[in-house]
């Protein structure tokens, strides 16, 4: 099946043609449904003050939610997913010597994690967070999909 056709595309497409700004908690809902994730993030990228910053959590411990509230490009996961605008999958966060992974994603208590770039050809718009609590790939056909999402959703912000 192409991702064009995908439940999950036509739902976020579906969330994306309503007037106004994308309606990001119920984005993150369909996303955590379908990779049967209890933790997801979405940062925005900032043009002013290039940062990326939390537009909607789900699953994020209170304790590490000024953590996660704006994120350096090229720091943790998400960072370095918007500075290589490529995906950036670990595992487990609680093993992972990488140093991908910042020393207090393990607060989660996530292990398989997912962050994906949100782009419009070249042009970086944020970036989308999902986390299991077993270690887990995913897959090419995961990573993919939350690729095509992210595309779905940065060439709506481009409008």
């Amino acid at each position: 099946m192409s991702s064009q056709n995908h439940p999950l595309v036509t739902g976020v497409d579906g969330l994306l043609s309503a007037p106004g700004d994308p309606p990001w908690e119920r984005l993150i809902e369909l996303l955590l449904r379908h990779f049967d994730c209890p933790v997801g993030t979405v940062h925005l990228l900032d043009g002013k003050d290039g940062l990326l910053h939390l537009a909607a959590q789900r699953g994020v411990p209170t304790v590490l939610l000024d953590k996660v509230a704006t994120i350096p490009v090229g720091k943790g996961m998400a960072g370095i997913a918007a500075e290589r605008r490529q995906p950036v999958q670990v595992c487990n966060l609680q093993t992972d010597t990488s140093g991908v992974v910042r020393p207090d994603a393990k607060l989660t208590r996530m292990e398989g994690s997912l962050a994906a770039p949100m782009l419009d050809g070249d042009r970086l718009f944020g970036v989308l967070g999902v986390a299991k609590p077993v270690a887990y790939d995913f897959t090419l056909a995961e990573t993919q999909l939350l690729l095509d999402v992210g595309s779905r959703i940065a060439r709506h912000l481009a409008r």
